[in-house]
């Protein structure tokens, strides 16, 4: 049984439009590295020099893998992994 990733809305066209799909268990960073060899050019937004990008969040089975060993997190067969973007912006509302 593969580990199945939930994709984010903005890196689904790299998917073909799929919201989730199946990679090999291993590291985090396997489950990266083999992603982008399916889907190319996913992984550049995902991780840079072997590294979750530091706006973007994985979970792990709903635990944030930031808790555990990060990148060196492990997924084994039947695990669910979550990509969440960080949403930034907003602004502050002054009122005189």
């Amino acid at each position: 049984m593969p580990v199945k990733v939930r994709i984010p809305t903005p890196l689904q066209r790299l998917t073909q439009g799929k919201e989730e799909v199946e990679s090999i268990q291993g590291t985090i960073i396997a489950v990266v590295n083999d992603l982008d060899k399916n889907f190319p050019g996913i992984a550049e937004r995902i991780s840079e020099n072997g590294k979750i990008r530091r706006f973007v969040n994985i979970y792990l089975n709903d635990e944030d893998i930031r808790f555990m060993n990060n990148e060196e997190t492990v997924a084994k067969d039947g695990d669910e992994i979550s990509i969440v973007p960080a949403i930034a912006g907003g602004a502050i509302r002054r009122t005189l």
